[in-house]
């Protein structure tokens, strides 16, 4: 649902994502897509993972299923997911490190919590997001590409430190392999501190994570759970009510719109029915290791967009 935008120079939407509970009380945020607002900059999916806590035997279990014409990005605040795909990567994300995942024609991949987490449990906390590819790129080849948590830029002073996870911003060049103009950065921001959003990027959201923020010379603030749009250059200084955690998102729209379907996302109609057709026969390529997968939704009106 959108809020209280109208009174709010600058800001073009305030969306307060519906919480699901996926079982073994772990809830996702979905953020984007939404009825108020399909995507920011290249942003086309933004949820929200827990936190949840997962006593000893359980954990995360999302079987393989299918991507194309996007990148998959994946950064935990707590706790580990071992990922998976049909180019061959096995590989363990931690809290501070990148997976970006590039789907492009068409990949799959299994998330899941490793044995070796599962036997002892613990804390599962992080973002997934989906960044549709130019029209250009929709069909490159898969691919996948990991960054540890010291790769990536950072940069601190007075209670503000921003770790740019892609993109441009700040004076900072994040090394994550991007197609398009992009922003996608963590912000902390200790009890009274400042970030001065600017205009560097034709559009920009930020996601609360945990605390509030208030835009200094106007009335009104923004609280954990909500997703702040602001209109194209606009600037602001947003000061922290307590300590405070915000997602930064955003870069240049395309001049085309995307379709999502499920896990797909392609600037054809014509495309995602392909690809439709594809999971149903078989034909894309299999996770080594890994012998379930989750099967094609319902075709439901409107399309249903579920974490997979």
């Amino acid at each position: 649902m959108t809020l209280r935008a109208h009174d709010m120079p600058g800001v073009d939407s305030i969306i307060l994502p519906p919480v699901r509970d996926l079982g073994e009380g772990f809830q996702v945020r979905r953020a984007l897509p939404s009825a108020h607002r399909r995507m920011v900059g290249p942003f086309i999916f933004f949820d929200q993972m827990g936190p949840a806590v997962f006593g000893s035997g359980d954990g995360l279990d999302v079987r393989p299923h299918p991507h194309i014409g996007l990148a998959t990005v994946t950064y935990l605040l707590e706790g580990e997911i071992l990922h998976r795909d049909s180019v061959g990567s096995v590989q363990a994300i931690r809290p501070g490190e990148v997976n970006w995942m590039t789907a492009g024609s068409g990949i799959v991949h299994s998330e899941r919590t490793s044995p070796e987490v599962r036997a002892a449990g613990g804390a599962l906390y992080g973002l997934q997001t989906w960044v549709a590819l130019p029209k250009a790129q929709e069909e490159i080849a898969p691919g996948f590409s990991h960054h540890k948590a010291h790769e990536i830029p950072k940069t601190e002073g007075e209670g503000t430190s921003l770790t740019l996870i892609v993109g441009t911003s700040d004076g900072l060049r994040s090394p994550v392999p991007s197609f398009s103009d992009i922003v996608y950065a963590d912000i902390i921001l200790a009890d009274g501190a400042r970030y001065r959003l600017t205009a560097e990027h034709e559009e920009r959201a930020v996601y609360v994570v945990s605390g509030a923020v208030t835009v200094e010379g106007q009335a009104g603030g923004f609280a954990a759970g909500e997703l702040v749009v602001f209109k194209p250059g606009a600037e602001m200084v947003l000061k922290a009510s307590g300590p405070t955690r915000l997602m930064l998102v955003g870069g240049e729209p395309f001049p085309e719109p995307r379709q999502i379907f499920w896990n797909f996302v392609s600037s054809s109609g014509e495309r995602i029915e392909q690809a439709k057709e594809d999971w149903r026969e078989g034909r894309f390529a299999k996770v080594p290791g890994e012998t379930e997968f989750i099967p094609l939704p319902a075709e439901l009106k409107p399309a249903p967009v579920r974490y997979p």
